[in-house]
C-alpha cells in the first residue's frame, strides 16, 4: 500500500538570515519565517494532509505549530526528525569555523558522510537517524498521508534516499526554506513525486516586489 510523505522545511530563522549554523541549537522564526510559514499552510491545505510530525527542534515545531492550526491537525514530534549535530560548528558562520577550527573545518569541507564533527555526528549517521524515523512513522501510518516539518539535512537525507544517490554525491538541488516536497513509499521503496514547491510563496514575491 502506498504512503504519501510531504516533507517541509521550516521557515527562515534569525541564524539563517546570517549565516549561522543551527544544528541541535535554537533560533527562532524571523517576521519572514513566519509569513513563510503561513503561507505554507495555506499550500498544503489541498493535500488532504491525516497526521503531521514535526522536528521538536524550536524552528521546525513553530513552523509545525501555524501549519496545525490552520489544518486542524495535533502536532506529533520525534526527535529522530531533527537537524544534524553539527558538534563545535553549532553557532558559528562556516567562516568562523574555518578560523577557530582550521583542521577540522578542512575535514568537514572534504564532504566525507562518515566524518563526525566533533561533539557533533557525520553525514551518514543523520541519514541512517532520519530515514530510519521517516520509514518507523510510515510503517506506523501506512496508507495514510503525512506531513513532516524538519530541516534541510533532513529533506537532503530523503532526496538522496528516495533518487538512490550515494552520500559521496555532492547536493545539486536546492533546500527552500517553507517549500513543499513528496514522496510514494512503498514497502521501503522510495519515490520522489515533487521537489522544492514554493507556488504557494509567490504572495512573499509579489510583497517583495512592492
Amino acid at each position: 500500500m502506498n504512503t504519501i510523505l510531504f516533507a517541509v522545511r521550516h521557515g527562515e530563522t534569525e541564524w539563517n538570515s546570517i549565516a549561522k549554523q543551527q544544528g541541535h541549537l535554537n533560533s527562532p522564526l524571523t517576521k519572514n519565517g513566519i509569513l513563510q510559514a503561513q503561507l505554507l499552510a495555506d499550500g498544503l491545505v489541498d493535500k488532504k494532509i491525516d497526521i503531521l510530525f514535526s522536528s521538536d527542534l524550536g524552528r521546525a515545531f513553530q513552523t509545525a505549530t501555524i501549519i496545525a492550526e490552520k489544518l486542524f491537525l495535533n502536532i506529533h514530534t520525534d526527535p529522530g526528525l531533527r537537524e544534524r549535530n553539527l558538534g563545535i560548528m553549532q553557532g558559528l558562520t562556516k567562516k568562523e569555523f574555518e578560523e577557530k577550527f582550521p583542521l577540522e573545518a578542512s575535514c568537514f569541507n572534504r564532504g566525507d558522510p562518515d566524518y563526525i564533527l566533533p561533539e557533533g555526528e557525520s553525514a551518514q549517521q543523520r541519514y541512517n537517524r532520519c530515514v530510519d524515523c521517516a520509514e518507523k512513522l510510515v510503517k506506523q501510518e501506512t496508507g495514510k498521508r503525512i506531513l513532516i516539518v524538519a530541516h534541510g539535512g533532513v529533506l537532503s537525507s530523503f532526496f538522496y534516499k528516495a533518487t538512490n544517490t550515494p552520500l559521496t554525491e555532492p547536493r545539486r538541488f536546492s533546500l527552500f526554506n517553507a517549500s513543499i516536497n513528496s514522496f510514494c513509499i512503498s514497502d521501503n521503496q522510495w519515490f520522489l513525486d515533487t521537489w522544492g514547491e514554493t507556488a504557494h510563496l509567490k504572495q512573499m514575491r509579489i510583497l517583495d516586489d512592492n
